[in-house]
């Protein structure tokens, strides 16, 4: 049954771990490497996920023997290499020049929208929501996912090089903390410490 107090509830909830807002320097460099960045593919690609995510998650994990942790904690590695990589200035994300689509779906469709953090709370959620409020919240939040992917070149007209740079490094060390903190809850549960 679908209830707006779930979907609100839900829809903020995804929107501060998808945390569009704080990748669009992640996203703005990466478009400067690959020159374009596909938003409707990025979006669909992390919607489809998302979705599958919902409906068998846990199963599709399963299947290949991978626990949440250990998902959360690969998502956790792939978000520390991003996030070192936007702090120290290196280049460590290589783009195949013959892959004219591929920073659409990696990182930006897997990790950066719809990573470890997005699809174990999608699981966590179904706890609490019903499956079609959830369903709801990722797409109001896809909407959103959409227009600022959209919109990042006018974002970064607007913010200038040393916006984008002060930026850049700043979420790269909000990154690289998420990341520690998803790792470090992983690997040592909190019974355990």
């Amino acid at each position: 049954m679908i209830d707006f107090k779930q979907i609100l509830s839900v829809s903020l909830i995804l929107f501060s771990v998808i945390d569009i807002l704080g990748s669009i320097p992640i996203i703005i460099n990466l478009r400067k490497k690959v020159g374009h960045i596909q938003s409707e593919k990025a979006t669909l690609a992390a919607g489809l996920l998302m979705i599958v995510f919902l409906l068998a998650g846990k199963s599709i994990l399963n299947l290949f023997g991978i626990g949440v942790e250990d998902f959360a904690i690969a998502g956790a590695l792939i978000i520390f290499v991003i996030g070192a990589e936007m702090i120290l200035g290196i280049e460590i994300f290589k783009v195949d020049p013959e892959a004219t689509t591929g920073a659409s779906i990696v990182p930006i469709a897997f990790p950066l929208i719809a990573g470890a953090g997005t699809l174990t709370t999608i699981l966590t959620l179904k706890a609490e929501f019903e499956q079609v409020n959830i369903a709801i919240g990722i797409l109001l939040n896809l909407v959103f996912v959409y227009a600022v992917l959209k919109s990042t070149t006018w974002l970064e007209r607007k913010l200038g090089k040393t916006g984008l740079d002060v930026l850049r490094r700043i979420f790269g060390i909000i990154l690289l903390s998420i990341a520690v903190k998803i790792f470090k809850s992983n690997v040592f549960p909190a019974e355990v410490i």
